[in-house]
């Protein structure tokens, strides 16, 4: 049994699932059913578990069940490291996304110290081709799987960027209203791209560490524009760059200009030049490095949300990714259209079928298919 696994599932009018229940062993869990059915919704329910808006990036409201409107909710019963949690998120029509862990209220960063949690959606697929963001969340996904206190690190730079860019459009030029921004910036800045760097670190060092049947990515961090290396040289460098910002009414250096750059290492290709199948492969080996380093660093891999995973994949890979998941003994979430994209897991994962019914989904646990 893993380490770190959900127990218990229970849905509320969310999504497509009016009500849902289901229970867990630490195996890995393979959710089929039809195209529409609400295999995804599960991932997503799953995803809320860890800090941040969830495998969509959906807003909480766009979550509620259509049809009923009441607002939503998720229970789970979680073990990690041997410590037992139950956690509760929900959301009410007009107010916020709550949470509470173990019975108490909690801010969204505490599921972090709980729940380490990693996906791959076919939306990600185009990762390494398209824009710097997806990259960068990418990687603070990761990064906050070995601290979670990147995740406050993250918004408090967040934070204070937009209130400096708001003075820059707002043309304002009096030094004081920046100080105290661009100081909050330079600290958390420097964090963010120290956690950065040690997650890159772990990712590599796992990934030559160990023997896989997928392709090993030499990764590195890149900037936009070089950044000064301590938090009183990133502040002079914020103050210094105010007007080139003011005219762009933007701030146009920092760690949210960071990339993540990988090369397929048998081929010395760039990751944005590989085929299509190679890029699907890469990322796959960033996720299964990412549960090695968490299996020895954190004494648990991360659990995996792996969405139409099998899809993409021949059965001589199919079959290499279920070996390597099972090894790492992670629970991993996976999803697809029938069972058979499942046949080389045979008893050691739980089945879950999908069906739908007048827009509402219905999960059946199924014994072996």
């Amino acid at each position: 049994m893993s380490g770190l696994s959900v127990d218990v599932l229970k849905l509320s009018h969310f999504r497509s699932h009016k009500r849902a229940v289901a229970e867990f062993d630490g195996r890995p869990v393979a959710i089929y059913g039809p195209n529409g059915a609400g295999k995804t919704n599960i991932l997503e329910a799953v995803s809320l578990l860890s800090p941040g808006r969830g495998l969509r990036r959906a807003a909480a409201e766009d979550m509620i069940r259509k049809q009923e409107a009441l607002g939503w909710k998720i229970s789970a019963e979680i073990t990690s490291l041997h410590q037992f949690h139950e956690v509760e998120t929900w959301m009410e029509p007009d107010k916020g996304r709550q949470l509470r862990i173990d019975g108490k209220a909690a801010p969204q960063v505490a599921l972090g110290r709980i729940a380490r949690v990693l996906w791959l959606v076919p939306s990600m697929d185009r990762l390494w081709i398209e824009g710097a963001d997806g990259r960068r969340r990418f990687l603070d996904r990761m990064t906050m799987s070995f601290e979670p206190s990147h995740a406050e690190a993250v918004l408090t730079y967040e934070k204070a960027m937009r209130e400096r860019n708001r003075l820059l459009k707002d043309m304002v030029r009096d030094a004081h209203w920046y100080a105290a921004l661009e100081t909050q910036m330079a600290q958390a800045g420097i964090a963010i791209t120290a956690n950065r760097n040690r997650a890159i670190a772990e990712l590599q060092d796992a990934q030559d560490a160990t023997e896989t049947a997928f392709p090993i990515a030499d990764l590195a961090l890149t900037q936009a524009e070089a950044l000064a290396e301590d938090e009183t040289a990133l502040r002079d460098q914020f103050a210094a760059n105010r007007q080139r910002d003011m005219s762009a009414g933007r701030t146009l250096i920092g760690p949210h200009r960071s990339d993540l750059d990988a090369t397929f290492r048998a081929k010395g290709v760039p990751a944005s030049d590989c085929s299509t199948g190679e890029q699907k492969a890469l990322l796959i080996s960033l996720i299964l490095a990412n549960g090695r380093a968490l299996a020895r660093d954190f004494g648990a891999p991360p659990i995996l949300l792996l969405d139409e995973v099998a899809a993409h994949l021949d059965a001589g890979r199919r079959a290499a990714l279920y070996d390597e998941i099972c090894a790492l003994g992670a629970q991993a979430f996976m999803t697809g259209t029938g069972p058979e994209l499942f046949e080389e897991l045979q008893k050691r994962a739980q089945y879950i079928e999908i069906t739908e019914d007048n827009g509402t989904s219905i999960a059946t646990q199924k014994d072996l298919p």
